[in-house]
């Protein structure tokens, strides 16, 4: 069954501030467009972005009775159309051929699709690949012929090699700035997401039961992906981690948001930067946290959800930056940028070699596996690595949140023990005091 309504694109908009109206074709769940010579001003639209106008809708009105009686008189034959070939037999366009696919146009469609479903990340990677296509072609109009396995080969050392390029900042403004070519591992994910995107463009446009081939290539059979190197990156020590935690910085700057949230995701089992910012406004009430991983709720069954309890630790930095990070970056991506930016200051300040914000995630299963020696299930439990409805064995068990709650506990507990070794001097022989003296010890120096 075929559908033909007249719409508007959201996210179309144009600088004037009008939408230009298109016919929707859907069909088997798909949808193809069809541009008119109408635009209509957000005064003409109703709230679910439906054309209120009456002379528009008159206009447009017969447009749709035609379509719909060319759909009728293709009868059972219809059966054979996709949404986008139905789309351009309506509009009397030729049939489609692989150069007419604008690689470019796709990929810009297919990112607004990935915001809309919350995917975010993966969202986020398919725009660098779309830019740093334009990048190397030094234009926008990019056929999917165009992707070929000796074009990839040359792709892969431009990427290798330092570059400048131009990117718009949080408002929108053009920034000139020089990036590092990318390593085996950069390489790989940037490569992967640009195979996704081709991928997508082959599931969209190609029909195999109904022996519609418009792709009929694909030169990543020939061109091998650059193979990961296992990243040997030191954990942070203790110090370093309490280095951070006592490190003075200006009020207001990047660099106290940095030490701020780096300290907060340690306290919260390693909670993502994204995770953060899409956290609701602190309630006093609250002794929890539950939220949805981003980065792997799409891909669990259980949809990636965890419960966190907030510590005493946490709760300064959780009443100051839940509900507040949205207010101050338009995108999490602009906060990816102020923390990586902060916490690069912070290193340098300290003496630490690459610091990333990721590190305090890091530290904590460090700290978690060989410091407090929890197996790596229950690490991995904390960590929200491990799918809550994937294994059978899961069925017979209850859920609570228990054993991250401890996990959680004696990981910081580390901290404190280090803590009170330097007060009562035995820092720096090697020597720390158990967790279980905390106490005991506490008051001896406090006595």
């Amino acid at each position: 069954m075929a559908t033909i309504n007249a719409v508007i694109i959201p996210s179309q908009k144009k600088n004037d501030g009008t939408w230009n109206v298109k016919i929707r074709v859907t069909k088997d769940a798909r949808c193809s467009y069809i541009e008119t010579p109408h635009f209509i001003n957000a005064k003409q639209i109703r709230k679910k972005n439906q054309i209120k106008d009456p002379l528009v809708q008159e206009m447009i009105e017969p447009v749709l009775i035609d379509y719909r009686k060319k759909i009728g008189e293709l009868g059972p034959k219809v059966r054979t159309y996709t949404a986008l070939t139905l789309a351009a037999f309506l509009a009397g366009k030729k049939e489609i051929k692989a150069e007419d696919i604008n690689v470019v146009e796709f990929g810009r469609k297919r990112i607004e699709e990935l915001k809309k479903a919350d995917r975010l990340g993966s969202a986020k990677n398919m725009q660098t690949v779309v830019n740093s296509l334009i990048d190397f072609f030094r234009m926008e109009d990019i056929r999917i012929t165009d992707i070929r396995s000796k074009m990839l080969v040359k792709y892969e050392a431009f990427l290798r090699k330092p570059r400048t390029q131009i990117r718009p900042d949080q408002f929108n403004r053009p920034q000139t700035r020089a990036i590092e070519g990318l390593t085996n591992n950069g390489l790989h994910n940037h490569m992967r997401d640009l195979r996704i995107l081709f991928n997508n463009i082959k599931e969209f446009y190609n029909d195999e039961d109904d022996e519609l081939i418009v792709v009929k290539h694909y030169p990543f059979k020939k061109y091998k992906l650059p193979q990961v190197q296992p990243k040997e990156k030191p954990k942070l020590t203790v110090e370093q981690v309490i280095a951070i935690r006592d490190f003075k910085a200006e009020p207001g700057s990047r660099m106290e948001l940095a030490r701020d949230l780096f300290m907060l995701s340690f306290y919260l089992c390693g909670m993502n930067a994204v995770d953060m910012y899409k956290l609701q406004p602190a309630d006093e009430s609250n002794t929890r946290i539950g939220y949805n991983r981003s980065k792997t709720a799409s891909r669990r069954r259980d949809q990636a959800y965890i419960s966190i309890f907030i510590p005493e630790e946490a709760r300064p930095l959780y009443a100051k930056y839940a509900g507040t990070l949205q207010k101050r970056y338009a995108t999490h991506s602009g906060l990816d940028h102020a923390l990586a930016f902060g916490i690069k200051q912070i290193g340098a300040e300290l003496g630490h070699k690459d610091p990333e914000f990721y590190d305090a995630r890091h530290a904590f299963g460090d700290f978690a596996r060989n410091r407090c020696r929890f197996s790596m299930d229950d690490v991995g439990l904390a960590m929200n690595h491990k799918d809550q409805s994937n294994r059978v064995t899961d069925i017979y068990v209850s859920k609570n949140w228990d054993i991250i709650d401890e996990v959680q506990t004696e990981v910081i507990r580390v901290l404190a023990s280090h803590d009170l070794a330097k007060q009562v001097g035995l820092t720096g022989h090697g020597i720390e005091l158990p967790l279980e003296s905390t106490v005991e010890s506490m008051e001896l120096v406090e006595a």
